[in-house]
């Protein structure tokens, strides 16, 4: 079995079940479209100390709003600087070969140029094991030279304005996953906490997406309400994709999808990440399994077909556990989440860090998943449409 300090998720397969759910996990390419780790709470525990945080990010800032970013930022700095060997080691023991690397395109032009900073720095500093992709032959090569692949991702557009040459000059720098919208309006399209449930792509947003399959980049709808992701389906010459997100014919949260436009991402010949966020996959989140995620992932099959559901964790993520009860309490209420209904600290029982990540690939053999159909779920689809979009 694999070390792991949290283990195994108890599916009870079969000595020969557990071989084979062990080779398809090493032979796969497994990419998570919304990687937020390689790091978790619990990963940090032991080897990320009180004196490390105060030393890179001092909480005691005069704008408490950025207490999540510093500790973000903290992580970041202390691995960069090579006193956090777990970074590259939780990735490595995780199996995973591709993650995204995020941009913040929220708002802020400075936040994005202080994260783009942030992302050329661990592809500099990391440049022995990780590769900067931007098309699908360099995911591949990662897992030729058993090294791994990061991918620029942005969850939002307002940064960028209405200019679309920035769109060029974001796709210049790496940038190849782009979400039209985070829970809210933005210039390009609604998300899904809009109250007005018919508001989609704008008409500016029409010529953004245009621009986008122009330049050979993801339309990503992981936020975005139904009405837009039909309408960016529509509109786009090109696959379109939801990075992370979750069935509402499994469980109705503000963050699901319809089964029209789940269906709609597959028509297109996109792909529909799947997450392990426990309050979007079941009404207790203190509660939720793994056995709650691989519902969803069944639901999506049955509805999208095996060619168009994959993995985009979106949880947890690379802070200290006090961070994560910040965004829980206080941040969440300024990104668009209703109260209580955004991210938190609870984990979903089995997948607690990314060393985890192979109860995702126990959990579809469990299911009785045929060996292609699993490769599929875990990279293949997002490696099929990343090349037919990126190249």
């Amino acid at each position: 079995m694999r070390p792991g300090r949290f283990g195994l998720y108890d599916y009870r397969l079969t000595p020969s079940q557990e071989e084979r759910a062990e080779r398809l996990h090493d032979e796969s390419i497994i990419i998570d479209m919304l990687f937020q780790g390689p790091l978790s709470p619990y990963s940090l525990d032991d080897a990320f100390t009180r004196e490390t945080l105060e030393k890179y990010a001092p909480l005691k800032a005069a704008d408490p709003s950025a207490y999540f970013a510093k500790v973000e930022r903290a992580v970041l700095e202390a691995a960069l600087r090579d006193e956090l060997p777990e970074y590259k080691q939780c990735w490595y023991d995780s199996g995973i070969t591709a993650g995204c690397r995020q941009l913040d395109v929220g708002g802020d032009p400075f936040e994005l140029v202080r994260g783009m900073a942030d992302c050329q720095r661990q592809f500099d500093v990391y440049a022995d094991w990780l590769i900067k992709a931007t098309r699908a032959e360099d995911i591949r090569r990662a897992k030729r030279e058993n090294r791994k692949a990061g991918f620029l991702l942005a969850q939002n557009t307002l940064a960028l304005g209405k200019d679309l040459d920035n769109l060029d000059m974001m796709y210049d720098f790496g940038l190849r996953v782009l979400q039209l919208s985070y829970n809210t309006q933005t210039h390009v399209a609604a998300g899904c906490y809009e109250h007005n449930k018919s508001a989609g792509v704008t008409n500016f947003g029409e010529r953004f997406i245009a621009r986008m399959n122009a330049l050979g980049m993801l339309v990503d709808t992981g936020h975005c309400s139904d009405q837009t992701v039909l309408d960016a389906c529509r509109i786009s010459s090109a696959p379109v994709i939801a990075s992370h997100c979750c069935a509402r014919g499994v469980y109705p949260h503000n963050r699901a999808k319809g089964d029209e436009a789940l269906r709609s991402i597959a028509d297109s010949g996109g792909v529909v990440g799947l997450v392990t966020m426990p309050n979007f996959i079941h009404a207790d989140s203190h509660s939720a399994t793994m056995d709650h995620f691989l519902d969803q992932v069944d639901y999506a099959v049955s509805l999208c077909g095996e060619d168009a559901v994959g993995i985009g964790t979106d949880w947890p993520m690379s802070e200290v556990m006090e961070s994560l009860v910040y965004m829980r309490d206080t941040l969440s209420l300024t990104m668009g989440f209703l109260p209580g209904d955004g991210p938190a600290e609870e984990t979903v029982e089995g997948f607690t860090e990314y060393r985890q990540f192979i109860n995702i690939t126990r959990g579809l053999v469990a299911r009785g998943y045929s060996d292609t159909a699993v490769g599929k779920i875990l990279g293949g689809n997002w490696l099929r449409v990343f090349g037919e979009v990126c190249g």
